[in-house]
């Protein structure tokens, strides 16, 4: 037989688990999160730093990747956490509702952080290149179309600046 005990902490799981249900079913999921910054430079200056962080980690890694010292499946697996945060830097920058002055350069940022995350990519596509032992036209050919992109997202990041409000 059942001790009182047990009982009633089954009653209050149950309780809880129904409560708890009954809450997820009357609250609307369908709301619009926002990113609150309230420090716009301040917001801007911290992405640009951990922009800097993953360009610099990447570019490192990278260049072992071309020297022969990481496998490509190793670069390959450093591309995809690099791009995962990448992106979610992009999503904040999308909810995160600047006042008018501040759009261009979010815009302009957003949009370089949009080309390093096709640059993390297209470096990956080296890296599979180099794995399936591709010649070396198609190697350079990809090293082109990466120093492109490079130039592009760099570009982006300094009209981003230019446009900064005084």
């Amino acid at each position: 037989m059942a001790s009182k005990k047990g009982i009633i902490v089954t009653i209050i799981i149950l309780a809880a688990i129904t409560s708890a249900s009954f809450l997820l079913w009357m609250i609307p999921q369908d709301y619009e999160a926002t990113f609150v910054v309230s420090d716009y430079e301040g917001y801007l200056n911290g992405v640009q730093n951990i922009h800097e962080i993953l360009e610099g980690s990447i570019n490192i890694e990278f260049q072992n990747l071309r020297a022969g010292k990481i496998t490509p499946d190793r670069y390959i697996a450093i591309t995809e956490v690099t791009s995962s945060q990448v992106t979610t830097q992009i999503s904040e920058f999308v909810t995160s509702k600047p006042p008018e002055k501040w759009q261009a350069s979010y815009i302009n940022y957003m949009d370089a952080m949009k080309k390093f995350n096709s640059y993390i990519l297209e470096t990956k596509v080296m890296a599979n290149l180099i794995e399936k032992g591709s010649s070396e036209d198609e190697i350079d050919e990809i090293s082109e179309k990466i120093e492109l992109i490079k130039a592009e997202y760099t570009e982006l990041i300094e009209i981003s600046q230019q446009s900064r409000p005084n």
